[in-house]
């Protein structure tokens, strides 16, 4: 794929896309999450190496990180394994924080959901859901999403995305 093709199906500017490129820049989850979009990818296959054994530990302390540290962080848990688009990631997001809009992931994408501690806004489409401690959802990753934590304490919850593999991204605005 070329870099105008990227920035077209990922929604990210060319001049973005090359000053990440070369290191000039460094990408925020949303950047990076809409260039794997564009790519019908999951976030850990861009930041992680892909593993072919039979069994992929990953040991504590190994696992990459996406999101600013501190106030909002994605600790990946899965490996990237061959001929799978599949993400467990565990998101911690401090009081009062309002990470963003994400993108639709290809079509197909499904998201699962379940909050650990505190309290999620889970917004798809522009519908607010209100998933608390001990609660799950899922719901269809391709389309506008975003995940707020407006509430005054700490809000993690555990996620996995399930691509289909081969998917394309799904273009267009938040409705």
């Amino acid at each position: 794929m070329g870099l105008s093709e990227l920035a077209e199906t990922a929604m990210v500017s060319k001049s973005m896309l090359s000053a990440i490129e070369r290191g000039a820049k460094v990408a925020s989850i949303l950047i990076l999450a809409r260039v794997a979009n564009g790519l019908g990818v999951t976030v850990a296959r861009l930041l992680e190496e892909q593993h072919d054994e039979a069994v992929v530990v990953v040991r504590s302390g190994n696992h990459p990180r996406a999101g600013p540290s501190g106030q909002w962080e994605r600790l990946i848990l899965s490996p990237v394994v061959e001929g799978v688009e599949l993400e467990f990631m565990r998101t911690r997001i401090e009081p009062h924080v309002t990470p963003g809009m994400f993108s639709p992931h290809p079509p197909g994408t499904l998201e699962y959901i379940f909050v650990a501690k505190g309290k999620l806004k889970l917004t798809v489409e522009s519908v607010d859901y209100v998933i608390a401690a001990g609660d799950s959802v899922c719901y269809h990753g391709d389309r506008w999403h975003s995940f707020d934590n407006p509430y005054a304490s700490l809000c993690e919850y555990y996620m996995i995305t399930c691509i289909p593999v081969g998917g394309a991204a799904r273009r267009g605005g938040p409705a």
